[in-house]
């Protein structure tokens, strides 16, 4: 009998586990205030939004939505799935929605996402499980704002200051994995949701190594420490065994990214455009994706991804011209015995960053610019630079998005603390056009109006567009049911098993 005990504890206590890794830790475990990737990646394990993309990134499906559907073009309803609980077996309903959407339109937090809302004019509750939204004209993100993940209303009503609330390190969702533990700079743990409305996840466990070092990371991968993980060009071409790719399966795509140089156009040295284009004009993009990507990359050629109708493939990546380089620079009134100098930071948390800065300083040497060199570690690199926005430049990346928002990151609005403009653009025809677009729901039209905007946003060079890297990930053929998809590998990952 007693052993009988012993086997039945051990099977419990110690089921599959997904291990995982990720560069810092998490700042906030918060949907509506989670800004940082390690954030948001941990975030989407524990919260729902009411809707998703589907696993081809092309159509939008519910998630705690049941149905939904326009009344008019100003109006969207929402009807919600009935068996949904929190974490801690409190039932979803219409309630929560609406605290959400007071608390990301209240001046009780300050988050990017909160813009996204702008042109709801109510939240009007039907019923325990219907709802309608109003909005004061139509929107091309009417559904897209929704997929915001959802919070609580039990437990955050009484919050007073939910910037610095508990719930941020200690959150409650409604998602297929709840939060056990977190420790900072080292693990934290996430256990299977018995009570998901979409069926328990098969994976019991998944345990997030915080590991700032890219190299550790690269090991633990190479050891099979690690599941899943990210493996950057030059350690797929030259430092992988034939023992790896025994061991794992490779999922190649291009990345719903890029990389590039920020310029801080608050600063005087940047306000001279001449001087912005001296800078594109000295650098070469190919060299950097064939010293650093091994053509595991290609170059990005303005703010929008490639499969996106925004991308206007009519503007063409600079071709470097020193000799125009120099002469934009000696009109701007800088040259030998007044050289142009200015300093990029960025962060240790890619491997390859730091090495795009080391050649980016190289290549502009040329044209007699002095470059200094910061690398920091990924939260101070936020913390210190990236949002105070105390920087001369930043090398960084952007996620992207199936449907651009040009107003988060372009908008002269959104050069507000919180905000994602971090250069500080102002284009007070580039504000009319981005405003003229939101109302736009033809598809054919705005993809024209986004189109316009792609040639003047690389005309300004207020981001010195660099590459779009190819997104490699490995995973350890122990894991069964993974499917490969445009969106990735993981919009089925609650199926998985180990």
């Amino acid at each position: 009998m007693r052993f009988l005990i012993f086997v039945f504890l051990s099977v419990s206590l110690y089921g599959s586990t997904l291990h995982l890794a990720t560069s810092s830790n998490p700042a906030r475990l918060n949907p509506i205030l989670a800004t940082d990737s390690s954030s948001s990646e941990i975030a989407g394990h524990i919260f729902n939004g009411l809707l998703k993309y589907d696993k081809d990134s092309q159509t939008i499906i519910g998630d705690l939505a049941q149905k939904f559907y326009f009344e008019n073009n100003k109006t969207l309803v929402f009807e919600l799935k009935k068996n949904v609980l929190w974490h801690d077996g409190k039932k979803f309903s219409a309630q929560d929605v609406l605290f959400t959407y007071d608390v990301l339109t209240s001046n009780k937090i300050s988050s990017p996402y909160s813009a996204g809302f702008r042109f709801v004019k109510d939240v009007e509750i039907i019923d325990q499980y219907k709802l309608k939204v109003h909005y004061n004209q139509a929107y091309f993100k009417a559904h897209e704002i929704w997929m915001m993940g959802i919070i609580p209303k039990h437990i955050l009503k009484d919050e007073k200051n939910l910037m610095s609330s508990k719930f941020n390190i200690d959150p409650i969702g409604t998602g297929p994995y709840k939060l056990h533990q977190l420790e900072h700079s080292k693990n934290i743990i996430l256990k299977a949701n018995a009570d998901y409305f979409e069926g328990r996840p098969k994976i019991d466990e998944i345990s997030y190594h915080v590991i700032a070092d890219p190299m550790t990371r690269f090991l633990m991968l190479k050891s099979g420490q690690l599941d899943v993980g990210s493996v950057e060009p030059m350690q797929y071409e030259r430092q992988l065994t034939q023992n790896f790719f025994e061991m794992f399966d490779i999922y190649e795509r291009i990345s719903l990214s890029y990389t590039y140089l920020g310029l801080n156009l608050r600063e005087d040295k940047f306000k001279d455009k001449r001087v912005r284009e001296a800078l594109s004009l000295a650098i070469d993009r190919d060299e950097i994706v064939k010293i650093l990507f091994f053509n595991h990359a290609e170059v990005c050629s303005g703010p929008f991804h490639p499969s996106s109708i925004a991308f206007n493939k009519e503007v063409k990546v600079p071709e470097k011209n020193i000799q125009q380089a120099k002469k934009l620079l000696n009109e701007a009134g800088y040259n030998e015995k007044n050289p142009f100098e200015f300093e990029i930071t960025t962060s240790n948390s890619s491997p390859v960053r730091p090495y795009a800065a080391q050649i980016l300083q190289y290549q502009l040497k040329k044209i007699g610019v002095i470059v200094n060199l910061r690398v920091m570690e990924w939260q101070a690199f936020l913390n210190m630079v990236v949002f105070p926005k105390k920087f001369d430049s930043i090398l960084l990346g952007w996620a992207l998005s199936p449907a651009p928002d040009p107003y988060m990151f372009w908008h002269s609005e959104n050069d507000t603390k919180g905000g994602f403009n971090l250069v500080g653009y102002n284009n007070k025809k580039m504000d009319k056009m981005i405003e003229k677009s939101q109302s736009v729901v033809d598809k054919k039209i705005l993809s024209k109006m986004w189109q316009e905007m792609f040639a003047i946003l690389v005309n300004d060079n207020p981001y010195l567009f660099l590459y779009i890297p190819n997104s490699i990930v490995v995973v350890n053929k122990n894991i069964k049911n993974v499917e490969n998809s445009p969106s990735g590998i993981w919009h089925n990952y609650i199926k998985w098993e180990k």
